[in-house]
């Protein structure tokens, strides 16, 4: 949801690029407050040296300001996907307080 083309034909689909437009585009559709993308390879297939399976980049959208970090997760298809799903819940617990803490506090 929002991902140019363009982005997706430079830096694929498992991409920050990607992982940063998916959470600021699905912002603007939903208008919502809080936006988590997942892009990953979760395996057993399709991975390569660049991209290997396990690469994950989560993104997260709060009130427009976007974070997106890369992860990398080992074990099978259905562990990596756990731990996916895992770090996002975490990421975006880290990027609901920091910005409360930046208007309550000014920081």
């Amino acid at each position: 949801m929002g991902v140019k083309k363009g982005s997706l034909h430079k830096y694929g689909a498992v991409s920050e690029q990607v992982a940063y437009e998916m959470a600021t585009g699905s912002a603007m559709v939903s208008r919502a407050d809080v936006n988590v993308s997942i892009t990953g390879i979760a395996g057993p297939d399709g991975g390569s040296v660049e991209k290997p399976v396990g690469l994950v980049y989560i993104g997260c959208c709060v009130k427009g300001k976007t974070t997106v970090r890369q992860y990398r997760f080992m074990g099978n298809r259905e562990k990596i996907r756990e731990s996916a799903v895992s770090a996002a819940l975490t990421l975006m617990r880290q990027c609901i307080l920091e910005y409360y803490s930046e208007v309550t506090f000014g920081n």
